[in-house]
């Protein structure tokens, strides 16, 4: 699980809000460059980011502190806050931001949210704040009558992978995450879903671990002090997010991947990776693999739907084979079969 420190900005500071109240604003740190490069010494790998005067004015405000932050520090920047149109995506990625949030406009505007993912796939996320199950909108100032499930199911079908959901009522409250819909959550759909709002203490992060979220969001209870950020990440990380993985790769370029379900033990495919594509995989979330026949990367999913959530990756003993578990997203083979394993030879006895 991935642990994302948070830096909200507003007028130019670091600061915090309480259940997303604009009037609730307190500085908690002097300056954002310095306190990412913090993060990073305590060793987060990417940052969460937030332009909360964006967020109100529904424009890019405070974009050259973002960019500032994934240049000087090598940080991945998740940045969320005013971001409404393609043209403001296009320069941010141009401009080294690793993943954007769309908020706002995935309840108001799903075709360019399609439109995002279409071209930028899993570096889109959608964020969905809600306020006692109901979708809230426009920095939190409105609240919708649309439920967080709906949204969620809708965002899953136009192509969303990744999906950051905040209760408002534990936001900035050090009072927990609200773990109840965050399993809902991640019932309901098959996105990476990113826990946001109330983690107090290192238990918060150990649950939401085992609740097999993607990653989990702190941001008080770093600046407060209620949370050291390198035993979070000591807790939230799995084998795979410390083990250098060129040292799977020494004994041949390509490495087979055994593609296993998780829920029931199964199957469903064989695929091949190299050193990028296993990287890929990590940093994403989802399975990437070596094409030998196209002699290029596949994402498995990318043109079908049928995404593979990695939930583990382990190698055997002589470090020549991977097994990876994943939640599958319809079927895994290109036949239209759940499995590609299909076809039997022998039958048990």
């Amino acid at each position: 699980m991935v642990i994302l420190p948070a830096i909200d900005i507003q007028n130019r500071q670091c600061v915090r809000l309480v259940k997303g109240d604009f009037a609730t604003a307190h500085q908690v740190a002097a300056d954002p460059l310095a306190t990412a490069a913090a993060f990073k010494a305590a060793g987060a790998r990417w940052i969460h980011m937030v332009d909360l005067d964006g967020a109100r004015e529904g424009r890019r405000v405070n974009a050259d502190i973002f960019i500032e932050v994934a240049k000087q520090t090598g940080l991945k920047v998740e940045l969320g806050g005013g971001i409404r149109d393609m043209e403001t995506l296009d320069y941010y990625f141009e401009n080294g931001i690793s993943r954007c949030i769309l908020g706002s406009v995935a309840l108001k505007n799903p075709a360019l949210v399609k439109q995002a993912v279409e071209k930028y796939g899993h570096r889109i996320a959608v964020g969905i704040d809600a306020k006692d199950g109901m979708v809230a909108t426009e920095g939190w100032l409105d609240v919708s009558t649309v439920s967080y499930l709906d949204l969620a199911r809708e965002m899953e079908k136009i192509g969303v992978q990744v999906i950051i959901f905040t209760d408002i009522s534990r936001d900035g409250t050090l009072t927990g995450p609200n773990l109840d819909q965050l399993k809902a959550l991640r019932s309901a759909v098959g996105c990476h879903i990113i826990a946001s709002g109330g983690i107090r203490e290192l238990s918060n992060i150990t649950d939401c671990k085992e609740a097999e979220l993607y990653g989990a969001i702190c941001g008080k209870s770093l600046y407060s002090g209620t949370l050291d950020l390198a035993e979070a990440v000591t807790a939230a990380e799995t084998e795979v997010d410390r083990m250098a993985l060129e040292q799977y790769l020494d004994k041949q370029p390509l490495c087979p991947a055994i593609i296993q379900e998780a829920d029931t033990g199964e199957v469903l495919m064989l695929g091949y990776m190299n050193a990028v594509s296993l990287q890929k995989t990590v940093e994403s979330g989802d399975t990437w693999y070596w094409s030998r026949s196209r002699s290029c990367y596949w994402h498995k999913g990318e043109s079908s739907g049928h995404f593979q959530k990695v939930l583990s990756i382990r190698s055997d003993c002589d470090k020549d084979t991977l097994l990876i578990k994943v939640k599958q997203i319809g079927p895994a083979c290109h036949t239209g079969a759940h499995s590609c394993f299909f076809r039997t030879i022998k039958e048990e006895n």
